[in-house]
């Protein structure tokens, strides 16, 4: 079994109901049981500023898909929500970032481990800080390191615990 961490995003169609939905659509996913997840999170989108706010969380996954895989089932999971992609850093309907995979690092067309630009992702940082602190991303450091030197916008939590 390996930990897997996947950043969840939405802001079109009810994006708090679309990730509350993702996070049941990936505890259901083959041989990956849901660890933990996130608070809800509220951020300004970082792409064009012509788009509603994004609704965040992350999710930690153990799981015995390999990081291709696990890719494969996000890519599908996003399909299934109606995922569009129409402009670079625009609006979408969920949007599901592979962050890192126990430790492993990679580089290919299809898939960069740890997920570049991260470490410049509050919205990212935020959260995975709730449920993994101390993990240590590839070459970065600590989440919980990370997310008090990331130079990007607070996100707001939508709930609280």
């Amino acid at each position: 079994m390996s930990d897997g961490f996947v950043g969840l995003g939405s802001n079109l169609d009810g994006p708090e109901e679309r990730v509350r939905r993702a996070l049941n659509e990936l505890d259901a996913l083959p041989r990956t049981r849901l660890q933990r997840a996130s608070r809800l999170y509220r951020s300004p989108p970082m792409g064009p500023r012509d788009q509603p706010d994004y609704v965040n969380a992350v999710a930690w996954l153990e799981t015995e898909l390999s990081p291709l895989e696990l890719l494969d089932c996000l890519q599908e999971l996003e399909r299934r929500q109606g995922r569009r992609r129409t402009r670079h850093w625009g609006e979408r309907t969920l949007d599901l970032d592979l962050l890192s995979v126990d430790h492993v690092t990679m580089a290919t067309d299809r898939l960069q481990l740890p997920h570049p630009g991260l470490a410049d992702r509050s919205f990212v940082l935020q959260p995975w800080c709730e449920i993994a602190p101390d993990y240590e991303v590839p070459g970065l450091g600590a989440v919980n390191d990370l997310a008090r030197l990331c130079p990007g916008p607070l996100a707001t939590p939508l709930e609280f615990r």
